[in-house]
């Protein structure tokens, strides 16, 4: 993933250098923004996958034996659009718990909807009915935040969202 973000990187760099030759002010807003979103997005997708590697860390501490799987590179659907991100799968025997979350990165991949800047899944394999989705939306301070979708409402995830969902994973 970090190739692709690298070469993402370069090609809104270079980009900028084209639209501020061309005297293009609107595409340059558009260049900025579109960077400034996507530095949010990066870091609120880093700290829900560090907030719930942490749990299962100190769990490991304590003798959990939990396993960690990583992907870089995932895509996942959202309604009709595909997100591209990461994927984080925590296993302790037969029980996973995952959490994938990115964004639209191109296009034809679609667009967040809600006025969403990503998106993101908290999966119980087997327990579907404890899967939670969730958006990512900038507040009015412009920092992000990270809200749990159920039946069209909009809850704040916390970091106690985050512990019952583990709790769940280290039920026998």
């Amino acid at each position: 993933m970090h190739d692709l973000e690298d070469a993402w990187e370069i090609a809104l760099a270079e980009a900028t250098q084209r639209a501020r030759g061309a005297g293009r002010a609107d595409l340059l807003r558009y260049l900025d923004l579109r960077r400034r979103n996507d530095l949010l997005r990066r870091a609120a997708t880093d700290w829900l996958h560090e907030a719930v590697t942490s749990l299962a860390a100190d769990a490991n501490r304590a003798g959990a034996a939990i396993q960690l799987e990583r992907e870089a590179a995932h895509r996942f659907r959202r309604g009709p659009a595909t997100m591209v991100g990461k994927l984080l799968t925590l296993r302790k025997g037969v029980r996973a718990l995952t959490i994938e979350s990115g964004w639209p990165r191109a296009p034809r991949d679609g667009v967040v909807r809600g006025n969403g800047l990503a998106c993101a899944n908290i999966k119980h394999l087997g327990r579907a009915r404890l899967n939670e989705e969730l958006v990512l939306v900038s507040s009015a301070s412009g920092s992000p935040q990270w809200f749990v979708l159920k039946d069209d409402v909009r809850t704040i995830l916390t970091e106690s969202d985050l512990r019952r969902h583990f709790a769940i994973l280290l039920q026998s």
